[in-house]
């Protein structure tokens, strides 16, 4: 298995073929403002949770990197350690003035980073820091705007946009290859450190509807329009009885899904409707990167397929192997 995720990852860094140099200064709007890069830089720290992934996709490792999870060397999973070579960035768990200006950045991008807007502006002092567009919540961005945003960042682009384009082409031939999944809803749900589902902004969601799946209103109506995911109740599992139950382990662990005495009665249970998302297959959907969706997309379709084809008797593999078939 781990061969096959990293020759994926091999391919999955060489999307593209070299492009023409993009132009400087380059400007950027967000939520704090306005941020100008006035030449390509060629020091980045990426404070997003999982950034490192679009900058090793153009051939550019970061010199820090924000930490999520994983034990991994420097943060880089199995679909991107081929792109990262012998780099070694330094891994930042917490946004950290000292440590970040102790690597000479010249931009700081926190699109995905959740960064406040006091954090924003001490950052700015060390160097010119990009956070995400006004339009979207901490964690909303969808993964092509950040994969293209990184793009413009480091001078690349062209490459960028040939790289979402290659993905968006096979969401969509995915897509039109399974039209009977549009019309079907879909939920992503965990219980990690408590119980719940991810809303339509969330990233695993969008790349559901990408797929032609609709996120349960109940789960949307369940938190904030902020927010990206929704605490549910363990006594009510309705909001997430979907035609289709995606269950993202994380760094959980599965017994908390069977602990959930109610999923027995959920339909999606019953009829098999159930993919277990295991661990390198859930840090792909939340990873959400250009490196990360061909394994994530090469190992959900099957599974996905197995879940929805009407007949309770096909047996989902993770779901099988995760004993929560019972």
């Amino acid at each position: 298995m781990l061969s096959r995720i990293l020759s994926l990852a091999a391919l999955a860094a060489v999307f593209v073929a070299p492009v023409s140099a993009q132009s400087f200064p380059q400007t950027f709007q967000h939520r704090y403002g306005t941020t100008v890069l006035e030449t390509q830089p060629q020091r980045v720290v990426t404070l997003t949770f999982s950034g490192q992934d679009n900058y090793l996709a153009l051939g550019l490792a970061p010199v820090g990197t924000r930490y999520w999870y994983g034990d991994y060397p420097f943060a880089a999973w199995p679909w991107a350690q081929d792109a990262l070579g012998d780099a070694q960035p330094q891994l930042l768990t917490e946004i950290n003035y000292e440590q970040i200006t102790a690597l000479d950045p010249d931009v700081i991008e926190g699109i995905g980073s959740g960064m406040t807007a006091e954090q924003y502006a001490q950052l700015s002092r060390i160097a010119p820091t990009i956070a995400a567009e006004a339009q979207y919540t901490d964690y909303s961005t969808p993964w092509s705007v950040r994969a293209e945003t990184v793009g413009r960042i480091v001078g690349k682009a062209e490459q960028a946009r040939d790289n979402v384009a290659a993905l968006e082409t096979r969401f969509a031939e995915i897509a039109a290859a399974h039209p009977e999944w549009h019309g079907m809803s879909a939920a992503a749900a965990f219980n990690v450190t408590y119980f719940g589902a991810f809303r339509s902004n969330d990233t695993r969601s969008l790349l559901l509807q990408q797929l032609g799946f609709s996120i349960p209103e109940a789960v949307d109506a369940a938190a904030e329009p902020t927010a990206f995911n929704a605490p549910l109740s363990e006594e009510d599992l309705s909001p997430i009885d979907a035609d289709l139950l995606i269950w993202i382990l994380g760094a959980g662990d599965v017994e908390r899904i069977k602990g959930l005495t109610l999923r027995e009665r959920l339909r999606a249970h019953n009829e098999g409707r159930e993919v277990f998302a295991d661990y390198l297959l859930s840090g792909a959907f939340s990873f959400g990167t250009t490196l990360s969706l061909n394994y994530l997309l090469d190992r959900i379709v099957p599974l996905i397929e197995a879940a929805v084809d009407g007949d309770p008797a096909t047996e989902v593999e993770t779901t099988r192997e995760a004993g929560l078939l019972d």
